[in-house]
């Protein structure tokens, strides 16, 4: 009952999926398994429900009453929509499911109908509910739909029985009696260990009213000693125990589900329970029938039921792997082994598809494929391929060529798999053999033969057990029972029946019995409905279109099959069963053909690019076209096996024919209209239009045989063998000669001589790549240029333009009047014409010269969204310049670069946004403190203290370019980039700039805090600083639990080396001005933090360290703070801050710092031992805890002892400094001497207090407002995330009135 599977799928249905449906339309439902009973499917959230139909359908006295109901008590379900007409709905939809469960063959019955009638919407059915609260729900409202009816009291005769409260005075013997009626026993589970204890203290043990707990007795009319107890008065038919599995716990505030065991028997007696125990034994005799099982945790989960079939009315067998013999068993391990490869758990193609195909049905309902999933590996989709392969439902779609839907989109299935005619059709036809739908087989017939030595075990008699999972019914043993005694899937409800209700003989193995004849009309008429579907079906599920391609209409060329005519292309289609055999489809197509003469060989053909090949042949007439691979829109060639039009055909994959464009140069004259692409684009070739018009390629698609070398190709080309064959090279670099080199030139490699004795496929050549072949004079020519193994071809004449747009105001967003004044004009150029050129013919075109004199203009191309790049450097050729014929290039106001010039962008202060960069041409041999120099001229800025800093990979503002002496080549920094102008000087090279503050200690009363307080007082907010500090208390007297926030006061800036010591950088600080008075003896009675944020991170350590490899960079907040001793912490040492807890008070001692040596043991005894040696106190008297200012909570520390890793079977090291506690510098640790102290909870008042705040920011949140801070000003950060769960929604039934 995970809810619905698809629910976090973005509204995934399965109608998305309903255009991949098996082509047959609806698939009807499937029949029944081998157990002959019917499953219920789940709407997406209804197992509750399920498993409650289903044990009421088998108590057979219920099932039975509410059959001896008819129409005429409670109306016709057609009257339903009649003004005034009474029908009881409820009832008569139970009937109906019933009687479908019962009677119609099908796997599973939809309770749609029943919960309609019930007035739900379609989101109750997938909203998880109580099934303890559902049975008392549903028999309410059963009642009310009875009223008036002779099955009005039928429930209370079957389940409601009397309890009896008796409250005796022991002054006088006075007994208060009070009777109650039930209709299921609540039982408690926590704290028992059976259903005979719960039940014992229930009815048996006595509650005395004594103490301070008197009981006020009516006839001494005053407070006395009593005892009660409670007796079963009456006892029902059937007894119904619903188990108390969750409790809440008042500590966490949360609801839990009690797992440990809970046994409960097959047979109990209730006499010790009762009022009156004078009757025979088998009057208190209860036998169980039914358990209802809840699997998951106390917000969620999923039930399923184990009923006892009274009736016989299904059809039990041993559980699978349990009733085949050992060496049956082994036979079939071995095999298995052999034919079935092994699961790959990491494929979730290989899994679903392994979980469907092993099923008997061979299709999944969708609402339970994600439980199947976690059953097969252990792990659910969304934890394991959910990151890779997104939602299971779009994985599904995605490989519809593997899975589809069926039965109106509740199941998927895997669709039918055919051999590839490609690879090893053979034994691909083999494995489908052993599934042909032609020869079908008793499926169990291998598992249930006897072993060579043993026999089979008899099925047992008398009525046995079956699990009702939803859809699913299997069988199960009695001892089954058993494994739901305790665990996260466990026992919820318990049905018990009187032993004296004994079954007539008609009624065993009679599933019609007492069912009314409208209804059994009913199923029959379903039935045949049913079947007429699932004949139907069958027959158009297994009819597949065949494309047949005779032979005399085809003919070879080129490698490959082409059809004779255009208009005929000799092809027919064929519907036919694919259960026939292949013998029976060569007959149906010699009566097709009547005038075909001679042997008739039958091939599986494919039609590619460059025409249709042959395969593999079907030789064998006795098996199916199932069996032979043979599917829809399979392709089959008709012919001799030998010959067509007298060309050999050469069959299988090897050779495969490959379809290449061969290109030859091409003379052309004037008004040729052959169209060619080149690079992409389309041109006309040899057309004429601008200068120098002249020789273009011609293309020709030809095929060849994927098989054939390259010199069989030039020798069917008809191409002498001094010939050049040349691919298309595409590994080209801009300024090459080469593919996509400007100019619109293009680039092909040469083939080697050794390369015509290899194959097409051995050369990776395939449909669509271009082969140009060159004699040696076609060098003679300007087109084609040989440069070692390149040969470059230039672009035709007529493709020689460039087309200018002029753009007054240099691009960007321009109004509705700057768009008008736009022009584009085109440009004749070639590869080698200069830019400067191009530009000069569009100013002439144009008429700039009309402008301002003076008016500079460059030419600038734009990226794929339109923003200008650097303007192009006039001095270069258009190939040299990297420009492509036939693209766009921008005409705008603005200075053209030199070769030897950058164009960069720069921008002052803060990162560059658009629209608000400068720009500026300099020098590529210009140092970086020239062009700041020229950036600052640019702007109207002077002076020193500003540098450079480039952009990194994310465009903000990055590290600063720290050799100004350096030119702007050395750095690499190229034409286009932004460089971003920053106040403040440089700090030298490998120097780093770190920020101090000073850690205000009043506790320790010290020179540095006093002078540094008295030094000045005028300091801004900015430079003081609140911290909060892992849970310290401060002050001479603080307050137990005191505020964790400290302050930190700014006490300047230093600049030193990266290869500065930890003991040079304490001296350094010490310099400061407003530590000038301040004299410690030696740098250890010094600390310095790192700050990360307002928190103090860790202590840096190591006095012979270096800064760089303690891992400080520029910018990094340090806090320093004076010692009374000398200090120095090893790399595994631990500061922590320990606080005893005052005996009986709920507050600490002032807190101490102690150094834990964590080197050779980090586990929670050491600690122990460490702080029962500071306190001279036991270990195993101090009971330990960490503090969590965030959350104002005490996490406990215990010796605990990690779990056992699964896969590597290998114990966990007990670790204070990782998870969960993570120990580190400045936590604060608790401690409880249990010796003198009972209280062993750590919190205090200013917890609370802090819990509090917490709770209101949380609710302050929720309700959309802006939490304040701790201080009350300011948001703060949420503590952590929380799990949203659905709002728990009521259960209800609508009932109408009869009364």
């Amino acid at each position: 009952m995970f809810g619905n599977l698809f629910e976090e799928e973005e509204g995934l249905s399965s109608t998305s999926f309903r255009g991949r449906v098996a082509k047959g339309g609806d698939e009807p439902p499937p029949p029944r398994g081998r157990s002959n009973l019917c499953g219920i499917k789940n709407q997406g959230g209804t197992c509750y429900l399920n498993s409650l139909l289903q044990t009421l359908l088998f108590t057979p006295e219920f099932r039975e009453e509410l059959f001896s109901l008819g129409p005429g008590e409670l109306g016709c379900l057609e009257d339903k929509e009649k003004p005034g007409a009474k029908v009881r709905v409820i009832p008569l939809e139970l009937q109906r499911l019933f009687a479908s469960l019962l009677l119609v063959d099908q796997q599973s019955a939809s309770t749609a109908d029943l919960t309609n009638s019930f007035g739900w919407n379609s989101s109750e059915g997938t909203n998880q509910h109580d099934v303890q609260e559902l049975n008392r729900i549903l028999f309410s409202a059963l009642e009310h739909s009875l009223v008036g009816t002779t099955g009005s009291t039928f429930i209370h005769q079957l389940y409601h029985g009397t309890i009896v409260n008796s409250i005796v005075c022991k002054e006088c013997g006075n007994v208060s009696q009070r009777q109650e009626d039930f209709l299921d026993l609540t039982v408690c589970v926590c704290g028992v260990s059976s259903l005979e204890e719960a039940l014992w203290k229930m009815f048996v043990e006595e509650e005395l009213f004594e103490g301070n707990n008197l009981y006020r007795c009516a006839q001494c009319d005053r407070l006395v000693t009593a005892a009660k107890s409670a007796k079963l008065k009456k006892l029902p038919p059937f007894m119904t125990m619903s188990l108390l599995r969750f409790s809440f716990d008042f500590a966490k505030c949360e609801r839990y589900k009690e797992t440990g065991r809970y046994c409960f028997p097959l047979t109990i007696n209730l006499r010790p329970f009762c009022e009156e125990a004078d009757g025979d034994d088998s009057d208190y005799s209860y036998e169980l029938f039914s358990v209802i099982i809840h699997k998951g945790g106390c917000y969620g989960g999923h039930y399923h039921v184990y009923i006892r079939d009274i009736d016989q009315l299904g059809h039990w067998e041993p559980p699978e792997e349990e009733h085949k013999p050992k060496t049956q068993k082994k036979v079939k391990e071995e095999v298995k082994q052999i034919c079935e490869p092994k699961l790959q758990e990491d494929d979730p193609l290989s899994v679903i598809t392994a979980i469907i195909t092993q099923e008997p049905s061979k299709s999944v309902l969708l609402d339970q494929l994600g439980q199947k999933l976690m059953d097969k590996i252990g792990s659910s989709w969304s934890k394991k391929f959910r990151k890779h392969y997104g939602p299971i439902g779009k994985f599904l779609q995605s490989h519809s060529d593997v899975f589809m839907l069926v039965s109106n989109g509740t199941r998927v299935a895997v669709k039918a798999n055919p051999p590839s005619p490609v690879n090893d059709p053979v034994g691909s036809a083999e494995q489908a053999t052993n599934s042909d739908p032609s020869t079908p087989s008793d499926p169990g017939a291998a598992d249930t033969q006897p072993g060579l030595d043993q026999k089979p075990e008899p099925e047992q008699k008398g009525s046995h057990w079956f699990d009702f999972n939803d859809s699913t019914v299997t069988s199960i043993r009695e001892s089954d029972i058993e494994k739901q005694f305790q665990g996260k899937e466990s026992a919820y409800m318990l049905f018990y029946r009187k032993t004296q209700l004994h079954r007539p003989s008609e009624a065993l193995n009679n599933p019609k019995y007492k069912v009314p004849l409208n209804l059994i009309q009913m199923a029959q008429e379903e039935n045949v409905k049913v079947q007429k579907m699932r004949e139907e079906f069958e027959a158009t599920n297994n009819t597949v279109e065949l494309r047949l391609h005779l032979a005399p209409s085809f003919r070879l060329e080129n490698g490959a099959l082409q059809p004779i005519s255009k208009e005929q292309n000799g092809s027919t289609t064929l519907s036919f069963d694919r259960r026939k055999t292949v013998g029976d489809l060569r007959l149906a197509i010699y009566q097709m053909q009547e005038l075909w003469e001679g042997d008739m060989a039958l091939t599986v053909a494919r039609s590619l690019p460059a025409g249709l090949h042959l395969y593999n042949t079907v030789t064998d007439d006795s098996v199916s076209l199932y069996s032979a691979g043979i599917c829809t829109n399979s392709e089959l060639f008709v012919w001799n096996g030998r010959e067509v039009r007298g060309a050999t055909v050469l069959t299988g994959a090897e050779w495969e024919p490959v379809l290449l464009n061969v290109v030859r140069p091409f003379l052309g004259e004037d008004g040729d209209q052959e169209e060619e692409e080149e690079d992409g684009v389309k041109c006309e070739e040899a057309r004429g239009g601008f200068e120098n018009g002249g020789p273009g390629l011609k293309r020709e698609a030809r095929g060849f045989a994927g098989a054939a070398t390259l010199g069989e190709v030039r020798e069917a080309l008809g191409e002498p063998e001094e010939s050049l064959l040349c691919q298309e090279h595409k590994g080209g670099k801009r300024g090459e000669q080469g593919a996509g080199e400007g100019g619109g030139a293009s680039g092909w490699r040469v083939f080697p001589p050794d390369d015509m004795q290899r194959t097409l496929k051995e050369l990776s050549l395939k449909d669509g790549d271009a082969l140009l072949v060159l004699e040696p004079q076609s060098f003679d020519s300007s087109v084609f240029t040989l440069n070692g193994d390149v040969v470059t071809v230039t672009t035709p004449s007529d493709c020689r333009w460039l087309q200018v747009e002029f753009s007054p105001h240099g691009g960007g967003v321009e109004g509705d009047k700057e768009k008008e004044e736009r022009r584009k004009i085109k440009v004749p150029a070639t590869g080698s014409m200069l830019l400067s050129e191009v530009k000069q013919r569009a100013m002439d075109e144009l008429q700039l010269q009309e402008q301002p004199p003076g008016a500079q203009y460059c030419l600038r191309q734009a990226d794929c969204i339109g923003k200008l790049l650097p303007p192009v450097c006039e001095e270069l050729s258009v190939r040299d310049a990297g420009v492509r014929l036939m693209t766009t290039l921008n005409l705008c106001p603005g200075n053209t670069p030199k070769a030897s010039q950058l164009f960069l962008h720069f921008s002052v202060g803060t990162e560059p946004s658009a629209g608000m960069e400068m720009d500026i041409i300099v020098e590529k041999t210009c140092t970086v403190k020239e062009c700041l120099k020229e950036m600052l001229d640019a702007v109207g800025l002077d002076g020193t203290c500003w540098h450079l800093r480039r952009l990194d990979w994310c465009e903000e503002v990055g590290e600063p370019i720290m050799d100004e002496d350096a030119s702007l080549s050395e750095l690499k920094i190229n034409n286009g980039e932004t460089l971003v102008v920053t106040e403040g000087q440089l700090p030298p090279k490998g120097f780093l700039k770190l920020s101090v503050w000073l850690y205000l200690d009043p506790r320790n009363n010290s020179a540095l805090s006093m002078d540094f307080n008295h030094t000045d007082n005028g300091l801004t907010e900015e430079q003081m600083l609140e911290v909060v500090t892992a849970g310290k208390t401060h002050g001479h007297s603080p307050p137990l639990g005191a505020s964790n926030i400290a302050e930190l006061r700014n006490a300047g800036q230093v600049e030193i080396s990266d290869e500065a010591t930890l003991e040079d950088l304490k001296i350094q600080v010490l310099t400061l001005p407003a530590l000038q008075d301040v004299c410690v003896p030696t740098t250890a009675f010094m600390r310095v933090w790192q700050l990360e944020g307002r928190r103090l991170a860790r202590i840096l350590r190591g006095q012979q360290l270096t800064l760089k490899k303690l891992k400080l960079t520029s910018g990094t907040d340090l806090c320093v703070q004076q010692l009374l001793k000398e200090e120095d912490l090893g790399s595994k040492d631990v500061m922590l801050n320990v606080k005893m807890g005052v005996p009986g008070e709920r507050c600490y001692y002032p807190p101490e710092e102690l150094v834990w040596d964590a080197t050779r043991d980090s586990s929670p005894r050491s600690l122990r031992t460490c702080l029962a040696a500071h306190y001279g106190l036991s270990p195993d008297s101090l009971l330990l805890a960490k503090h969590q200012p965030d959350k104002h909570t005490w996490e406990e520390i215990s010796s605990w002892s990690q779990q056992v890793s699964k896969k590597k079977k290998k114990r966990k090291a007990e670790s204070l400094l990782g998870a969960p506690f993570h120990l580190k510098d400045g936590d604060t640790i608790g401690i409880k001497n249990l010796l003198i102290d009972n209280n062993r909870d750590f919190l205090t008042l200013e917890d609370e207090r802090g819990q509090q705040r917490l709770r209101e920011q949380a609710e302050q949140r929720r309700k959309g407002g802006e939490a304040a801070g701790p201080d009350g000003v300011g948001p703060q950060k949420k503590t952590g995330p929380t799990k949203s769960r659905k709002p728990e929604v009521a259960l209800s039934i609508n009932v109408g009135v009869f009364r």
